[in-house]
């Protein structure tokens, strides 16, 4: 029988105006504290973002995006989060922002499979 190990996740949610409280859930990034996995999947549905908002720039979501893919890596180009340890790099990203891209409540699971079970996620709440 497979361990099965604790993960934390929390959605990320594209809010592309922020005084209307709308969102759209683009990504998940998962925190594994036994496996120091931490990473994030993520889908931009350019049609749908834009019924929220015609004037969203697509573009700016997905580097906002990807720049949440080199803090999980601990990509220097980022900054000093790279230099973070993985917890408090997860700390960083389920900290809630008044920016486009934000992040949900914190949820939690167990899994044996980390990097699976993150793809499992991003079907399931981001389509």
């Amino acid at each position: 029988m497979t361990a099965k190990l604790s993960y934390q996740y929390v959605v990320l949610r594209c809010v592309p105006r922020v005084e209307r409280e709308e969102f759209l859930n683009v990504g998940v990034v998962l925190y594994c504290h036994a496996t120091d996995f931490l990473d994030v999947a993520w889908q931009v549905d350019r049609e749908r973002l834009q019924a929220f908002d015609p004037r969203i720039d697509v573009d700016q979501v997905c580097d906002a995006l990807d720049f949440v893919k080199a803090v999980c890596t601990g990509d220097p180009r980022v900054g000093a989060a790279a230099t973070k340890p993985v917890s408090q790099r997860f700390g960083f990203l389920k900290a809630p922002k008044s920016t486009v891209i934000q992040p949900g409540p914190v949820h939690g699971g167990l899994t044996s499979d980390p990097p699976r079970q993150l793809e499992r996620l991003l079907h399931q709440l981001v389509g």
